[in-house]
């Protein structure tokens, strides 16, 4: 299985805070009740004094079973876990303010590989090394993916313990398909092909449904059409790839699906994608993969049955990688908290122990190995199949600034306000100010 210069203070937590919220939103909008809680032990010494432990989390279907079962089994005798519902765009928010200052209003962070290289070159969050060290046998911890703790890391050192991944997926209406006679597509021509199917049976006008958000999720699916040539925004050394053959020929293949999506696409986020597929307004959508339980429930929608699911296509027939980003998700500690780290670690190192992420599947996508099977998710082989085929991520530090700083060039050369080789040498421009700090 692959996975995938120092920062001012306020200024680095504001870039990595602004560009978290465009890509890395994952799950944000879907909710897991209570009952994804596994009771598992959280065998920590008790302190001497009455403690309440501030944990920061979205709600989300594959979030929500790890922050349940951290806060249901480590509240005990002296200790309270407390964990407020908030959507992503408020954590982002709550983050930035919590690392800004010499005390934190939180104990434990929920964060993402994509922003770990950010805050841990400024030394925002604790080092868990040491910790999973101590902890290995106790908890299990080698059976944590080797990958996704890579992909929680910087600089050789683990700054993040991963709970889940998030891969993309597509999700596609099966009775629609097999009307038309058509099978899953594995290249954006293959998909352009079966929308033209489908919108000549007259019943779907747009069939295609992605998350182009033009304030958050349009660098995610950029960046996953330049992964799947093998580029992503900025290469091993650092060094902006806009500019490159294979910047633009994801620009143009981005375009060429515009006819077959709504309209207002650019003001679709995930939950809005979703509600198409709920609604039979779409009949294919490619999205992260903590979106795609929720498809299976038929208290959301009575085409629950219908939906089939694939690996996401490569943007090109031969092209490297698929369409796809992976984003693996953990529990760090924030280096300003004044409560016992030790005591912290131990609480999230519970909360991704075996049984809590047994609980967690299918909305989930476990670290532990071989947790997703065929027998436990309705889209497991196609979250199998694609996680291999997924770009692993650069782990730059600057990815974050870089992502926030080009998304408005972005935006105008896919809506046709800008060409696309002028948008290039824009977003390269602009990026490299951004690393240079110019």
């Amino acid at each position: 299985m692959r996975f995938p210069k120092p920062l001012q203070t306020g200024v680095a937590l504001l870039a990595v805070a602004a560009s978290l919220a465009g890509v890395t939103a994952c799950g944000a909008g879907s909710k897991t009740g209570g009952e994804s809680a596994a009771t598992v032990a959280c065998d920590y010494p008790m302190p001497a004094q009455s403690t309440t432990v501030n944990v920061l989390a979205y709600n989300s279907s594959a979030i929500d079973p790890f922050t349940n079962t951290m806060v249901k089994s480590c509240t005990r005798d002296k200790v309270t876990l407390k964990h407020d519902p908030i959507d992503f765009a408020g954590q982002v928010t709550k983050t930035t303010a919590t690392l800004a200052g010499a005390t934190g209003s939180y104990d434990v962070l929920e964060t993402y590989g994509f922003v770990v290289p950010g805050l841990a070159e400024h030394g925002d969050i604790e080092p868990l090394d040491d910790y999973v060290a101590k902890y290995a046998d106790k908890y299990k911890l080698n059976a944590l993916s080797k990958e996704m703790r890579e992909s929680m890391s910087y600089n050789g050192k683990l700054y993040g313990l991963p709970m889940q991944a998030q891969m993309y997926v597509m999700a596609y209406r099966k009775d629609v398909f097999d009307a038309a006679g058509i099978k899953p597509p594995t290249t954006f021509a293959e998909m352009i092909d079966a929308a033209k199917k489908i919108q000549a049976q007259g019943t779907i006008k747009y069939p295609i449904a992605l998350p182009w958000n033009a304030t958050a999720d349009i660098t995610t699916n950029f960046q996953a059409a330049m992964n799947s040539y093998g580029k992503d925004f900025l290469d091993s050394s650092g060094k902006p790839q806009f500019a490159s053959p294979e910047s633009g020929k994801a620009l143009e293949q981005m375009k060429a699906l515009l006819p077959y999506m709504d309209p207002q696409v650019t003001t679709f986020d995930q939950p809005k994608v979703q509600q198409q597929m709920f609604n039979g307004t779409a009949a294919m959508a490619i999205m992260f993969s903590g979106r795609m339980n929720d498809l299976t429930l038929p208290a959301n929608t009575k085409l629950a049955s219908n939906f089939a699911f694939a690996a996401p296509p490569a943007v090109e027939a031969g092209a490297p990688y698929l369409y796809s980003r992976l984003s693996v998700d953990g529990w760090s500690i924030p280096k300003n908290t004044k409560l016992d780290k030790d005591m912290l670690f131990q609480m999230m190192a519970s909360s991704v122990g075996e049984e809590a992420s047994k609980a967690s599947v299918p909305a989930a996508y476990p670290a532990r190995e071989g947790m997703v099977s065929e027998d436990s998710s309705k889209y497991a082989a196609a979250a199998n199949g694609t996680i291999g085929k997924t770009m692993p991520a650069a782990g730059d530090p600057n990815a974050a600034p870089v992502t926030n700083a080009i998304r408005p060039i972005l935006v105008q050369v896919i809506t046709g306000q800008l060409d696309v080789q002028a948008g290039m040498q824009q977003m390269q421009s602009i990026a490299e100010k951004t690393i240079s700090g110019s």
